[in-house]
């Protein structure tokens, strides 16, 4: 189920977001950091072994924000299963056991080889091979989730910025009709304007509600009636975040949020 690109004018573009993921082969971390850029740019650091998987990663991101400059940068941590039993390619010892011996007929002083300097000879341990199709699956899985993480970021520091452009038109206004309002008051209208427009909550409900959309899909059986019922959550913070609305931008992403929800009902009345 696709999820919507962030609309660049409802939301800060200055976000981090971090996310780790255990998999079978071993342990991965994104780590997303966005600031304010006129268009999208992104700018990728991936493990050597992931490396063919940045056109995916770009085209997920692309298709998630709309601005902003991106850095991502995913870290990969063999586990006991990416290591498994050492083996050791034994026409490569051979071959390097002999340039040793014909070594020291030429140089009979030369210390002898010892089984560590062996190992660590390019070529004499054989790597195992990881499941990349799998690893790179999870990767993108978990770079789904940090993208989440860094959206509800965004639309928090969004809501901080709403505040703060608050303060500066009620003072703006006060100026030109040239009316002294006591400080304490308008900390005080400040503080009730925070308040009302803050969407914290809402946006760690929708975070959880989508998180267990994912681990519904996740399991085998019937998901339908359960997907019917986070649709309708989803709906009521959508509501909730429309009713809460003190500007433009915040309302523009309720309606386009519940219009999102309405397309992913449909969907899910298609299944068991």
């Amino acid at each position: 189920m696709n999820r919507a690109k962030s609309p660049s004018s409802t939301a800060s573009m200055t976000a981090f977001a971090r996310r780790e993921a255990a998999t079978p082969w071993g342990a991965l971390t994104w780590e997303l950091r966005s600031v304010n850029h006129r268009y999208l740019e992104i700018a990728l650091r991936l493990p050597e072994e992931l490396r063919a998987l940045e056109p995916r990663v770009r085209e997920l991101i692309n298709t998630r924000l709309a601005r902003g400059k991106v850095d991502g940068t995913l870290r990969f941590q063999p586990g006991e299963a990416a290591a498994g039993a050492i083996e050791t390619n034994e026409d490569q010892v051979q071959r390097l056991l002999a340039a040793a011996d014909r070594l020291r007929s030429h140089t009979p002083d030369v210390t002898s080889l010892r089984a560590i300097d062996i190992l660590r000879w390019p070529g004499v341990l054989k790597a195992q091979p990881l499941d990349l199709d799998s690893l790179g699956a999870a990767a993108l899985e978990a770079l789904n989730a940090t993208l989440d993480e860094l959206a509800a970021t965004r639309i928090r520091e969004g809501a901080r910025e709403a505040v703060r452009i608050f303060r500066e038109r009620l003072e703006t206004r006060l100026k030109e009709i040239k009316q002294q309002l006591d400080p304490a008051r308008l900390e005080q209208e400040i503080v009730l304007f925070a308040q009302k427009s803050d969407v914290t909550e809402e946006i760690d409900r929708l975070t959880a509600h989508f998180a267990e959309i994912r681990r519904v899909f996740g399991q085998a059986g019937p998901a339908g009636r359960r997907l019917d019922f986070l649709m309708q959550e989803l709906n009521r913070e959508a509501n909730t975040l429309s009713s809460k609305s003190t500007d433009t931008r915040l309302t523009n992403v309720a309606v386009e949020l519940k219009v999102l929800i309405e397309q992913m009902r449909e969907q899910v009345q298609n299944i068991e």
